[in-house]
């Protein structure tokens, strides 16, 4: 009894000092303040006291290819919307990074290439600093005295407004530094960037003041017995927009105060505030608006607004603004009403931004049932059926408008909810980028400086490419650049902008292989360098596709020389013998020189690559094994490889070493010489079991293939059998190792040891003793995805 109360004890003991570890580890994971040398990664968030914000990184789904554009900004949690952003303008492209606070108390985000200062220092003086989110939504850098308490306000968010104001935020400037508070819409709904739109407090007639590109649409009248004596006369009084006016020699603005929700700058300058909204561009009129008008060409001059919208496509393409103008659909509307040839108008790009006009008698208009398509917009000044009301068309622009909206607020409904599963496949890409390794930058392959990329490469780099240079480079995966396939997927031939052959490996939807073997091969080949493997140039991933790019090898692979009646010839018993002894080099370098001690499991002739001099290059490391330096075997419960290539051990009981590859290296040795493949239906048993047949008989030179008969050298072809029936005994402690086989070969004095009796086993006798393991009894390899 006393022994099971003391345990009961102890036990309490070590959960209590559990838990006061995990209270004590310093984390910024569902906290409310930041500290120095505690950086917040992608992965980690913000969280207000009272959970009613949340500060974190995120990617916006902006209707791109590829969209690889992170923000960091700040949430409110009750409507999934983002109230303020730190870097609205200037995302990072490269990977999430971190916000951070150095040692001198700068705030900044920090990724692999760029660093962008939230806040710095006038000195470099070590200051104790941290940083908080407030229940208000205001992120807010504090400096601190020795004690810890607070001294005094570096930095806040809520002096830097993004589209939206909460309350406590102002709108106004301050008289001595020039500082202004004001808000900038979104360029589109689907987008972040700053827009064409602000609303601001004019300093000179303090008043509110909505601009369009620089001009004033809109201005609140002169500020009276609370209110603006613009808004008093209409909908939109004084309890929907409850603002209060300060001023003194320092400062003047307007800070807003709503019963319930915020107020929102929209892209199409609406601007939305406690369920209300309002904007020049409507079919109600608010005092203050001072339009542009229309060009005398439009029949109604009064009429801002297109007379019908619908969703769909146009036949022609129309003329695209310069992407640089950085237009909205309120400035492509504009466009079109004044040009007078104009009849349809609509955004040009993916992310609803730029302006696409089409002229009269050009226009050709799909309508979609389904609403599938962009919405066109229309003028119809000729064409329009006379006795048309102006008020039918104003309500179905003003449909059109509310329609956006809504679209609007739908979009980022869904995108709160579906932003809990972009983290995670942000965070597998992310987990696969670390995986490959420190060598890997990103490329500039996909910027306009494509022609400069070749010239700063180096050779131990790896590339990130974005899916659209891949593409571009094989024509969209076109038949013609289509070389080869393999158990991972399709072979492209691509060319880059700066005219680089490369080959493009493709992961296909119904391979067996996926990330594991994806990201296995990208790692352990991006750490290996050497002449007889070939190299890596980069790889790709956007969503589902998972690319890999090497250098590209004009005479493909060995099997196409070495099994085609017609190409044979090219492979006289000199460039053989190279051949081999390149692939013994290669394999040499991965079992014992190079930084990683590695098992390639499916080496065969498929998998050796030639340069245009016919030099090997063994490639495909999808399925390659790490072992540890000092572990000479290991036991897999994941066979995989190719029938016919297989050790006895490996293929009966899973158990893998430097010998598994020794094995596939003698059959392939033995296929050289005699141009005939392992597994064929010349012989009963198998390539190896006619060889040794041969040797026994002394008739090892009828295995010569009689393409190079005349032109061999048969002591140094009787000596690669020999060596090809070493590596080939059935068990894997009596092979020699690589080492040795290159000594074998280099060196024709060597006394090679006498062969004993190789494994005779058939397919079928595989298959039958085990019917569990996954293998292909053809030259694609055929795999499981589990843990390795």
């Amino acid at each position: 009894m006393v022994f099971t109360l003391s345990n009961r004890v102890l036990c309490f003991i070590i959960i209590t000092f559990t838990c006061f570890l995990q209270l004590a580890k310093p984390s910024n994971l569902r906290e409310d303040t930041l500290l120095q040398g505690h950086p917040l990664a992608a992965t980690d968030r913000l969280i207000s006291p009272s959970s009613l914000y949340t500060l974190r990184f995120f990617q916006l789904d902006d209707g791109s290819e590829a969209s690889t554009k992170f923000y960091l900004g700040i949430s409110a949690n009750k409507y999934y919307y983002y109230v303020w952003l730190a870097n609205r303008d200037n995302p990072i492209h490269d990977d999430p990074g971190v916000l951070t606070i150095d040692e001198y108390g700068n705030l900044k985000i920090v990724s692999s290439t760029t660093t962008m200062m939230l806040y710095s220092v006038e000195a470099e003086s070590n200051k104790s600093v941290r940083a908080s989110l407030l229940d208000t939504g205001n992120f807010v850098l504090h400096e601190l005295n020795l004690d810890g308490s607070v001294k005094r306000v570096l930095w806040q968010s809520f002096d830097y407004p993004t589209d939206t104001i909460l309350p406590g935020m102002k709108l106004g400037y301050d008289k001595h530094s020039g500082h202004k508070w004001s808000l900038t819409a979104r360029r589109s709904y689907k987008t972040l960037w700053s827009g064409s739109f602000s609303l601001s407090l004019d300093p000179k007639i303090n008043q509110l003041i909505t601009r369009w590109r620089g001009d004033i649409i809109w201005a609140s009248g002169e500020w009276r017995n609370g209110s603006f004596s613009n808004l008093i006369s209409s909908s939109l009084d004084r309890e929907k927009f409850n603002f209060t006016f300060f001023s003194n020699e320092s400062v003047t603005y307007f800070e807003y105060s709503p019963v319930s929700g915020y107020l929102i700058m929209g892209p199409l300058g609406i601007i939305n505030a406690t369920g209300v909204s309002y904007s020049c561009v409507g079919s109600e009129i608010v005092p203050g608006c001072t339009m542009p008008q229309p060009p005398k060409c439009r029949e109604d001059g009064d009429l801002y607004l297109p007379s019908w919208n619908s969703f769909g496509a146009m036949s022609r393409k129309g003329y695209i603004f310069d992407e640089r103008e950085n237009m909205t659909i309120s400035d492509c509307w504009m466009r079109c009403l004044k040009n007078c040839s104009c009849e349809a108008y609509t955004y040009a790009f993916k992310d609803a931004t730029g302006c696409e006009i089409w002229s009269r008698y050009t226009s050709h208009f799909v309508e979609s049932n389904s609403g599938v398509g962009r919405p066109i917009f229309f003028f119809l000044s000729e064409t329009k059926a006379k006795g048309k009301k102006r008020r039918i068309w104003i309500a179905s622009a003003a449909v059109g408008v509310l329609l956006l909206i809504l679209s609007f607020i739908a979009s980022f409904i869904m995108f709160g909810r579906k932003q809990k599963q972009r983290v995670e496949n942000r965070k597998k890409r992310t987990n696969v980028f670390s995986d490959i390794g420190e060598n890997t930058e990103i490329s500039n392959a996909c910027d306009e400086g494509r022609e400069e990329w070749n010239e700063k490469r180096t050779g131990s780099d790896t590339h990130k490419f974005d899916f659209i240079t891949i593409l571009q480079a094989t024509d969209n995966f076109s038949l013609a650049n289509k070389i080869g396939e393999g158990g991972f997927g399709p072979v492209y031939k691509g060319k880059l902008a700066n005219g680089e052959e490369i080959a493009i490996k493709r992961l296909s939807k119904s391979s067996g292989q996926g990330l594991v073997e994806f990201r296995n091969e990208a790692m352990v080949i991006v750490k290996l360098q050497h002449t007889n493997l070939v190299r890596l140039l980069g790889f790709c991933i956007d969503r589902e596709e998972r690319i890999l790019v090497y250098e590209y090898m004009a005479n493909k692979s060995l099997n196409l020389y070495l099994f085609d009646a017609n190409k044979r010839s090219v492979l006289d018993w000199k460039i053989r013998y190279k051949i081999i002894e390149g692939i013994a080099q290669g394999l040499v370098y991965l079992h014992q020189y190079s930084r990683l001690k590695v098992i390639h499991r499916d080496l065969k002739s498929s998998n050796i690559l030639l340069d245009n001099e016919l030099n090997p290059k063994i490639s495909d490391f999808g399925m390659a094994r790490i072992l540890k330096w000092t572990i000479l075997e290991e036991k897999t419960n994941r066979v995989v490889g190719t029938y016919g290539y297989m050790p006895p051990e490996y293929a009966l009981s899973g158990v893998i070493s430097t010998k598994t590859d020794v094995y596939s290296f003698g059959v392939l040795l033995l296929e050289i010489v005699t141009g005939k493949k392992n597994i064929s239906e010349d012989f009963s048993l198998n390539l190896i079991g006619y060889a040794w047949q041969l040797w026994n008989e002394g008739e090892a030179l009828k295995l010569i293939d009689k393409m190079v008969n005349g032109s061999c050298h048969q002591i140094q072809v009787i000596r690669c059998i020999h060596i090809g029936l070493l590596c080939t005994q059935d068990k894997a402690k009596d092979r020699p190792s690589m080492l040795e086989v290159i000594s074998f070969i280099s060196n024709e004095n060597c006394e090679l040891p006498s062969p004993i009796q190789p494994p005779l086993y058939t397919i079928k006798t595989l298959k039958e003793t085990d019917q569990h393991k996954y293998y292909s009894n053809n030259d694609i390899t055929m795999s499981i995805i589990s843990a390795r």
